[in-house]
């Protein structure tokens, strides 16, 4: 479930560094929750190329966070204005987000 949530993250993230057919496949299968047979019968191919295609993603989606770095700034950030006491200004540095 954890690995989930990861990876759902770094798709808000990264998402529009993949291509349209690499998001609808991430979307079905991460947010419709459909299975990869489901899928390789929408899209016409094997369950085999969908499978490979979802571990493309996912490691794009690494690969984009391991030269970026936006996740784990973010999760940097929100650690820091956890600790802010000012409540104007910890509104104000979650509305940044």
């Amino acid at each position: 479930m954890e690995e989930v949530l990861y990876f759902n993250e770094l798709y808000d993230l990264y998402s529009g560094l993949l291509t349209d057919k690499q998001r609808e496949y991430f979307e079905d299968y991460y947010f419709n929750n459909l299975s990869f047979s489901e899928m390789a019968e929408n899209y016409d191919v094997s369950r085999n190329a969908i499978f490979k295609q979802i571990h493309i993603v996912t490691d794009k989606l690494k690969e984009y966070e391991s030269i970026l770095k936006l996740h784990e700034k973010r999760e940097k950030l929100e650690k820091l204005i956890e600790k802010v006491s000012d409540d104007t200004l910890k509104n104000e540095l979650n509305e940044l987000f």
